[in-house]
């Protein structure tokens, strides 16, 4: 991976892509009141949060002078940095020590949000090389946006003000191959499981005429689409959304234009 950090685009909505045959089931959205509940429930916990931690001793409270990436350009560098150094075996580990965890007790303020997926062998704190508060992090199989998923990535934005918002997906995902298998003979997945199929369909529809392994072409088209998503929402204007792909076999994460 080169050592500069990728130039970003600015934080306005970009135009969803074509859906493929089917509904997209992204596209649905629960009545604004719902939308509504989710930001004012998060407003809620957040005052009470600040309440408690403005009666916290000072020793307790984190330094307001505490450096964190404060630009979406500052934070993505921050990511790839890290990145790099786990890639080649020099992970810092930071802020896992016991002041880090007693500065943290009253507030958080994490720089990035990480959408990732639940792959065991993808944790963001870990291939980022970040430590307590540094990243809110949200995880579902292939990244598949729900209700759930976006009341928690608005509250990223709207309480914690975090400036970058990363959809990562990665080589060999399961969810992914799932969904292609499905394509490819029709045999129906159990349960709860069709759900995350029925998320990624349109993104592998959409990169079925690609040369080459379709499992990984979906990958990277999945993570855009889940990216594109997330601009097209107005709840999510004030962040920059960037999507990237993890690859296994190097450790490195690249962002994907």
């Amino acid at each position: 991976m080169p050592a500069t950090t990728p130039a970003i685009p600015p934080a306005t909505p970009a135009t969803p892509p074509a859906t493929p045959p089917g509904s997209d089931p992204t596209a649905r959205r629960s009545p604004a009141n719902r939308r509504a509940f989710l930001t004012a429930t998060a407003a809620t916990v957040l005052t009470s949060a600040t309440a408690v931690a403005s009666a916290a001793p000072a020793s307790t409270r984190p330094a307001a002078g505490r450096a964190r990436p404060g630009t979406a350009e500052q934070a993505l560098a921050a990511l790839l940095e890290g990145n790099r150094r786990w890639a080649k075996g020099r992970s810092r580990h930071p802020h896992e020590d016991r002041a880090r965890r007693l500065e943290v007790t009253q507030e958080q303020h994490p720089f990035a949000t990480v959408l990732s997926c639940v792959d065991s062998r993808v944790p963001p704190e870990l291939v980022f090389d970040q430590g307590l508060g540094d990243l809110l992090v949200i995880r579902t199989a292939g990244e598949v946006l729900d209700e759930a998923v976006l009341g928690s990535l608005q509250f990223g934005v709207a309480e914690l003000h975090i400036p970058l918002l990363l959809v990562l997906g990665h080589e060999r995902c399961g969810a992914v191959a799932a969904t292609i298998e499905q394509l490819r003979t029709g045999k129906q997945v159990p349960g709860h499981l069709a759900r995350l199929v029925e998320g990624i369909v349109p993104s592998a529809w959409a990169c079925r005429d690609e040369p080459g392994d379709w499992v990984d072409h979906t990958v990277a088209a999945h993570a855009r689409r889940m990216r594109d998503t997330l601009r097209a929402d107005p709840a999510f204007r004030p962040t920059t959304v960037l999507a990237a792909r993890f690859d296994l076999d190097s450790g490195l994460a690249r962002v994907l234009p």
